[in-house]
């Protein structure tokens, strides 16, 4: 199971209930919110464990409980992460639970990659632009801070998460 915590900006669009449980899988909950960067909407989704940015066009929000699955597993494959490990996240993954957001600090994190994209050079109306945009947040410095072994680089966290949850085995590609 995984939660998926929209911020209010986006609770009419995905029903909220609320959820005691964290979820079962190795990046944990997904945070999503709604951002607009020169007259385009997008979704930003970050996980609550790694911070590990997803950046998608905002159609069809309300189907995206039924796509976070698919849209995490792409963004993993993009990261070099093994298809077994992708399998295993996947898996937890099979129920979709959505709920309010609950820590502060990624809400934050979501606020300054938001903050951050209209900085980015690519092109954002092309899925190669946004896909260029998750690895140039993946590499920003989160909670920096905080103590230099409590600094967090989503694109290295992720793959440590799913190493230390038994689902990584060998190394990302990258």
């Amino acid at each position: 199971m995984v939660v998926l915590r929209p911020t209010k900006k986006l609770r009419p669009f995905l029903p909220v209930a609320p959820v005691s449980t964290p979820s079962d899988t190795a990046l944990g909950d997904w945070y999503v919110n709604r951002i607009v960067v020169e007259r385009q909407p997008l979704l930003l989704l970050v996980s609550s464990t790694s911070l590990l940015p997803v950046v998608l066009p905002a159609r069809e929000v309300r189907s995206l409980p039924d796509r976070l699955g698919a849209v995490v597993a792409s963004r993993l494959r993009r990261l070099g992460i093994e298809p077994e490990a992708i399998g295993a996240e996947l898996h937890a993954m099979n129920q979709v639970i959505i709920s309010p957001t609950v820590d502060r600090s990624v809400v934050g994190i979501m606020v300054d990659f938001a903050k951050a994209v209209p900085y980015y050079s690519g092109d954002l109306r092309t899925d190669q632009g946004l896909a260029g945009l998750e690895d140039w947040l993946a590499q920003t410095p989160c909670h920096a801070a905080w103590t230099d072994d409590r600094i967090v680089f989503p694109n290295r966290k992720a793959p440590a998460l799913l190493r230390a949850h038994g689902w990584l085995t060998g190394r990302c590609s990258r």
